[in-house]
């Protein structure tokens, strides 16, 4: 994997339904108010402060716009055409088989289900291979989460493992995957 960095600034994608743009601080509230949800936050690491601290929106946002600052990562707002709220958040970092990822996401509970998480998925992912020539993403989820299982099954990505893991529910499994740039190209 190409692990230039600084990574060139956050573009704003469109897709038919959503516009991802840059992570910005003005961001927080709705953060604060969506992500401390157990449907958002029970498949995910177990580093993931839980209960979830009243300043943990704040916290996390100083956190991503350093890391931004530094060209290490891409943090996109998930917003609907014709409202600029953030109802999820997608990032994008180069990774690689020991990283074991290079791509996280969550999404408003109350948009589950009408396929948004897909089409933000596959904005981001033609962007890594399209414009930044990225040969594969990993990309790892709780086994039990099957709505993020499902997307990287229909972007074409390869399961390759299945390892214990620790999540903010408790222990679970794992699921690696591998999703390469020829592949993805070819489905397009």
């Amino acid at each position: 994997m190409d692990h230039r960095i600084p990574l060139p600034p956050t573009p704003v994608l469109e897709t038919a339904r959503l516009v991802l743009r840059p992570l910005a601080e003005r961001d927080v509230p709705a953060i604060q108010r969506i992500f401390p949800q157990w449907e958002v936050v029970k498949h995910l690491n177990a580093a993931v402060p839980w209960p979830y601290p009243d300043d943990g929106a704040a916290t996390n946002m100083a956190m991503c716009l350093d890391q931004r600052a530094k060209g290490e990562k891409f943090f996109w707002a998930i917003t609907l055409k014709g409202d600029d709220e953030l109802r999820g958040r997608i990032d994008l970092w180069p990774g690689d088989a020991g990283v074991r990822d290079s791509r996280g996401f969550w999404l408003d509970p109350l948009l589950h289900g009408q396929g948004l998480m897909t089409e933000a998925a596959d904005a981001v992912t033609d962007y890594a291979f399209r414009v930044l020539g990225w040969p594969e993403l990993w990309l790892t989820n709780a086994q039990e989460n099957l709505g993020s299982h499902r997307i990287k099954e229909k972007q074409g990505a390869e399961l390759v493992d299945v390892t214990p893991h620790a999540y903010v529910g408790g222990p679970g499994l794992r699921e690696t995957w591998v999703l390469r740039r020829d592949a993805w190209l070819a489905r397009r």
